[in-house]
């Protein structure tokens, strides 16, 4: 049972709700006392079991693609280490992507009025379904040719935002594209940490990843893009929906990004950038829960 938790990855579960719980503060913002917290706890079942499976995914694809080795720094993977066959890590994966399934119809069933809304959540599930297997795991992985980056930024942000807001308001304000694109760099600033960490062992692996691709030294300043970036999105929200000063305040997130950046810069040694891999995860977390509640302030207090 360890072996399996393990392999669950559950540290990972916070990074996966945070363009869940921006949405559903920014939807509260609109609705208020008709805030759906079944539509909300669906939601997150739904994401973190697409979370978990992606992570089973990703343990297999690894083990079967090289990419996971006697050699690779971080935590010791479950296939590859032996503790768990790669008959039952399928299993596994069959048995997730059929929950992830059962759980996102649930959540159409609580929150779509129209067949038309129904079958394109319906296509959209299906496609986070195939992006969670296929990012490692199958013919052609796409996390191997340096996709991974934009998957995360679409599921992560533009998807987990956009398609959260949805589900509760029942229409979309295109500005919403800000704090979402937002959650998305934040988000592939963690994948960014992981694959400069890894960039030895992916480039033994043939895993083209964006630092494989760009060398350490134009990884850094790319990991440096995704931060300002991210703020920079946040603040042109506020510009456009502005109501009060206290909107601003999420930008006392800044000095933990900065911490981050420099951390990746200085530190060299693969094993050094493990603690800031997990502090960037929770940043983006702590991000997403600060702007949130920024933009709800106004609400209750006045200047």
């Amino acid at each position: 049972m360890k072996a399996w938790i393990q392999a669950f990855r559950l540290r990972t579960l916070p990074l996966a709700i945070s363009s869940i719980l921006l949405a559903n503060l920014m939807a509260y913002k609109v609705l208020q006392g008709f805030f759906s917290f079944e539509i909300f706890w669906l939601t997150i079942l739904t994401t973190v079991l697409l979370q978990i499976l992606s992570n089973l995914a990703n343990d297999y694809g690894d083990a079967v693609n090289g990419a996971d080795h006697e050699g690779r720094k971080g935590p010791q993977r479950a296939v590859q280490s032996g503790e768990i066959s790669k008959e039952s890590m399928k299993r596994a994966i069959y048995i997730f992507s059929a929950l992830s399934f059962v759980s996102g119809i649930g959540l159409l069933y609580q929150s779509i009025s129209t067949l038309d809304e129904f079958l394109y959540f319906i296509g959209l599930g299906v496609l986070a379904i195939i992006a969670a297997i296929t990012y490692t795991a199958g013919k052609k992985p796409y996390g191997y040719a340096g996709l991974g980056d934009l998957s995360v930024l679409i599921f992560f942000g533009w998807v987990g935002v956009l398609g959260s807001y949805y589900l509760q308001v029942g229409e979309l304000d295109i500005t919403l594209l800000f704090p979402a694109t937002a959650c998305g760099l934040l988000a592939v600033a963690v994948l960014n940490v992981n694959n400069i960490r890894d960039i030895e062992s992916d480039i033994e692996a043939g895993k083209k990843s964006i630092p494989v691709r760009l060398g350490r030294k134009w990884a850094v300043m790319y990991h440096w893009l995704l931060l300002f970036s991210a703020i920079i999105c946040g603040l042109c929200y506020v510009y456009f929906n502005y109501e009060s000063p206290l909107q601003w305040l999420f930008v006392i997130i800044f000095p933990l990004l900065r911490k981050n950046g420099w951390a990746v810069t200085r530190l060299k040694e693969p094993s050094e950038l493990d603690p800031y891999l997990k502090q960037m995860a929770i940043t983006s977390l702590l991000f997403s829960i600060l702007f949130g509640v920024t933009q709800l302030l106004p609400l209750y207090f006045q200047f």
